[in-house]
């Protein structure tokens, strides 16, 4: 059967007073929240101050929902499913509203998990296992894991305030992702809800139904592996061999040679595929004792050029920063006592290590230290075992996003192109064109990120106010993608493509892929 072309949806920049007098064009809201209120326990919110707190999420989108409904259970949650699809509204499953692409934000019915579905369902230290409901805060389970030595190895700067649902939309990474990988490579098993109705646990080799309707079951296996045969070759042609591709569909998940792991092939789908239920997460050690490695370097351009040595001695954890950060940082008067820490530079990267012991982990530290004072280019090197003084450094990483957006005297800056990656190795030439693009814009944003893996975070002083500004905004992504995919890259390396970036996966990915794509989505959500 042929697949059809996704509809179209255009987003505009709209000023804030018009924003507020949008309506969703669904003429049936008020009958589907009557039926909601009948059908669930969980909350049913269609009044306009909820649906004005649900209309942004972390990005540059403001746009109205239909209503929120807060479930209590999965049995709320397939009744609310199954009362959009009788009134045919389309649905959007929202964790904590901290992405940064526009996922959180559509004209649909939100589900918002993160006020009632928030439970640790189990944790099995034997297996190194945790089960979760999608609303659970990171370091919540974090906290549970610790217990017994475990962490979620992956943790993005809003560890305190992300869920795992939307880490598990997104492909959420963060520092330690070099230590244990992306979310990806972290989920075990899901279980999940497809919108016309069919629950499933997916996992690797392995889709089976929560109940009936095993033929519909058979179907979904023969078209996902319909599509890995079809689209293997050049699925493992074009997909960036890098560790930060999280642009796309996981379909190099569904290949013979990775498992057939349906699980992980829905990471990163963004919400747009099925609602989850539950996820079953692959914990790891935690090193107990950590210690953390300063190294200022002359600029931004040189600690990416010595990235691939340094990840040569193993770190938990590589990130670097620029001086623009810094220097926005200490404007805002924000995070002194860990500027104040910073070797003499004009760029740094954090080099964590761990280990089972104190000694162990400051041996691996000096051992590199050692190594790079024996180069020419040696950097200013400080070494912080103390753990109050690396909770301050890692504070000036962790608020580059807040330091850097609305700085006094300074135009305010954007997010749309703030986390592309490319090969680690290929990390500082990359820089130095982006900083040119800049240049020649005319733009100018801060340089930060999970180095180790090659992902770049900034915000850009984008004019999206404007015509003319929005027309620019527009020319510098469409070039900005070409560039990263120039160096083998990937447009997204973290946050996900979402509204943002969705438009640009064609210059990514080519023709086949997005056909591809299609035909994966469709395989879940067929009525689109």
């Amino acid at each position: 059967m042929p697949i059809p072309d996704p509809p179209l949806v255009h987003v505009q920049k709209v000023d804030a007073s018009r924003a507020r007098t949008a309506e969703p064009d669904f003429s049936g809201a008020q009958a589907l929240s009557e039926s909601l209120r009948r059908k669930i326990s969980g909350d049913v919110r269609f009044d306009r101050a909820a649906r004005a707190l649900y209309a942004t999420d972390g990005s540059n989108y403001r746009q109205v929902p239909i209503g929120v409904v807060f479930p209590r259970d999965n049995d709320d949650v397939i009744a609310t499913v199954a009362l959009c699809r009788e009134f045919g509204a389309p649905l959007l499953c929202r964790g904590a509203g901290t992405s940064l692409a526009g996922q959180c934000c559509n004209v649909a019915v939100v589900l918002e998990f993160s006020k009632y579905m928030s439970k640790i369902l189990e944790i099995d230290p034997a297996r190194r296992i945790a089960r979760v409901q999608p609303g659970v805060v990171l370091d919540s389970l974090r906290a549970a894991a610790e217990k017994h030595h475990l962490t979620f190895a992956p943790d993005p700067a809003t560890h305190d305030r992300c869920t795992l649902g939307g880490m598990i939309g997104n492909n959420s990474c963060g520092v330690h992702s070099v230590m244990g990988g992306k979310t990806d490579d972290n989920i075990e098993a899901l279980e999940i809800l497809t919108y016309d109705g069919l629950r499933l646990r997916v996992g690797q080799n392995l889709i089976e139904p929560c109940g009936g309707n095993r033929p519909r079951v058979g179907q979904i296996q023969t078209s996902l592996q319909q599509i890995a045969h079809r689209y293997g070759d050049i699925v493992r042609q074009k997909f960036p061999s890098i560790p930060r591709r999280v642009s796309g569909y996981n379909l190099n998940w569904l290949l013979p040679e990775n498992g057939f792991h349906v699980a992980r092939a829905l990471v990163g789908s963004e919400g747009t595929c099925v609602t989850i239920l539950e996820a079953t997460c692959r914990l790891v050690e935690s090193p107990p004792e950590r210690v953390l490695l300063v190294l200022g370097y002359p600029d931004i351009y040189q600690c990416a050029d010595h990235v691939p040595k340094i990840m040569q001695h193993k770190p938990i954890g590589l990130e670097g920063f620029d001086d623009l950060l810094v220097h926005y940082t200490r404007l805002k008067k924000i995070n002194s006592e860990g500027l104040a820490l910073l070797p003499e530079g004009g760029g740094w990267l954090m080099v964590e290590f761990g280990a089972q012991t104190a000694p162990e982990a400051e041996s691996q530290a000096r051992h590199l230290m050692e190594s790079l004072g024996r180069t020419s280019t040696a950097p200013q090197m400080h070494l912080y075992v103390e753990k109050a003084k690396q909770k301050r450094i890692w504070e000036v990483r962790e608020s580059a996003l807040g330091a850097t957006s609305h700085v006094v005297g300074e135009p305010i800056n954007w997010e749309g192109w703030e986390d592309a990656a490319v090969a680690p190795e290929k990390l500082g030439g990359y820089l130095r064109d982006l900083r040119k693009m800049f240049a020649a814009y005319g733009y100018k944003g801060s340089l930060y990120g999970h180095f180790g893996h090659g992902c770049v975070h900034t915000r850009i002083n984008f004019d999206l106010q404007s015509r003319d500004g929005i027309a620019k905004f527009r020319k510098f992504m469409e070039e900005a993608a070409d560039l990263v995919v120039g160096y083998g890259g990937s447009i997204s390396g973290e946050h996900g493509d979402g509204q943002a970036r969705g438009e640009l996966l064609p210059k990514m990915f080519g023709p086949e892929l997005m056909q591809a794509f299609r035909e994966f989505k469709s395989v879940w959500d067929s009525a689109w």
